[in-house]
């Protein structure tokens, strides 16, 4: 059944983190603006993957205040104040302190679930139009606005935009309709993930331990709980995975060691393929990808989704001024210009962290002996220090703030 047209300024794919905070950003700016998301609200909500901890740098804290988001959740967040990496079996350490760098936290770790359900609440309030569940099954571009067909139910509605914003994740239906390719660099790398209970309190400090075979992350998350995201080899995975909740824990304590004495199994085990995935554009006619629909990034640093919420506000920065400029906020130039906002920091993070797995994911001598001298020299300048600070808290790229709007 065909219905008629719907007209919009903003169609938002996705009603994630990512759809849902850059629809907050634009809340209140007198812009229609419309979520188009496949699966229904109890789908998000009782996804497995709404298990997983997100670490949350001090630049994301930020932005969420401005959105009205952290004032709410900020008591279901447990704070790091303390930064231990290592590598295992060398000598190399490095510490990073809050108190050192005269802040209350370097971040905050937060389960999925915590936030994504209050932004879900918080855009239920606003005044957005949400099509849930709904698929995109078309896109096409003309010189003043984009149509966009979508399926809901047994409907095909046809929607128009000035605007539309992929932020639709990795398997972005957006970036394959819009033929965009992706260039993808495999790790050979699996990430374990779960939760593990402590014997020993976790004192707010997040641990960061690379191995030969990749890093072993510890995540500080409530009471005497920590998250773990623990990067094998594909193989090492899957022996790991197959055999018994006790060898896997015998194995995670023998890596890890007895810092935070014995631990427990608290969560489910899981395991995700890692690789670095890039896209090859980020805009095509009156459309644009942001978060994970244009960077997938390797784990080790915890850096994908603050580098997707710095798409967000900037984008959303951009898109406000535009609009009360009273200019096109889909047009060619516009977009070409967000896009050359967004390149360096792209790059620089996708760089960091890729420097990172190919540096600290292997144990030949010379290499370990390398990165051990750096690390312990690190631990030991200040500035330095306090460089690799900001780069933890996500103070190291200058974006536009949009203010505290609420």
């Amino acid at each position: 059944m065909q219905e008629s047209v719907q007209s919009f300024d903003v169609i938002i794919v996705g009603g994630g983190l990512a759809g849902n905070c850059l629809a907050l950003a634009l809340n209140g700016s007198g812009l229609r603006v419309a979520i188009i998301e496949a699966n229904t609200k109890e789908q998000l909500f009782h996804s497995a993957m709404g298990d997983r901890a997100l670490a949350l740098a001090a630049g994301t804290i930020a932005t969420l205040e401005g959105l009205g988001i952290w004032q709410d959740i900020h008591q279901k967040a447990t704070a790091i104040t303390d930064i231990h990496v290592s590598d295992r079996g060398h000598f190399g350490k490095v510490r990073l302190s809050a108190r050192k760098q005269n802040v209350d936290a370097l971040g905050y770790v937060i389960t999925a679930r915590d936030i994504e359900s209050h932004v879900a609440e918080l855009v239920d309030k606003a005044e957005i139009t949400q099509l849930c569940p709904a698929r995109l099954a078309g896109l096409m571009s003309d010189v003043t606005e984009v149509n966009a067909s979508i399926k809901l139910k047994d409907n095909t509605l046809c929607l128009t935009a000035k605007l539309l914003v992929g932020a639709d994740g990795g398997n972005s239906s957006v970036r394959r309709l819009l033929d965009i390719t992706q260039q993808v660099t495999e790790y050979g790398q699996t990430a374990l993930v779960t939760t593990v209970k402590t014997s020993l309190p976790h004192r707010n400090v997040a641990y960061e331990r690379f191995t030969e075979s990749g890093p072993l992350a510890l995540l500080p998350v409530g009471k005497n709980r920590c998250s773990v995201v623990w990067t094998r080899s594909a193989e090492d995975a899957d022996s790991l995975m197959s055999g018994s909740e006790d060898d896997f824990l015998e194995a995670l304590q023998h890596c890890f060691g007895y810092r935070l004495g014995q631990l427990t199994l608290a969560e489910p085990r899981r395991a995700f393929p890692v690789s670095l995935i890039r896209a090859d554009r980020m805009h095509s006619g009156r459309a644009v990808i942001i978060g994970n629909a244009v960077h997938q990034l390797h784990p080790v640093a915890g850096q994908g989704f603050n580098l997707g919420l710095r798409d967000v506000v900037q984008l959303a920065d951009m898109i406000l001024k535009q609009h009360e400029q009273g200019e096109d906020i889909g047009s060619a130039t516009f977009l070409n210009e967000y896009v050359s906002a967004r390149e360096q920091d792209h790059r620089n993070t996708i760089f960091f962290t890729d420097t990172l797995v190919k540096l600290f994911s292997n144990d030949w001598l010379a290499v370990a002996a390398a990165r051990n001298i750096g690390l312990a020299a690190l631990d030991h300048l200040p500035a330095a220090k306090a460089l690799l600070s900001k780069h933890a808290m996500g103070l190291a790229q200058r974006l536009p703030g949009l203010g505290n709007r609420h």
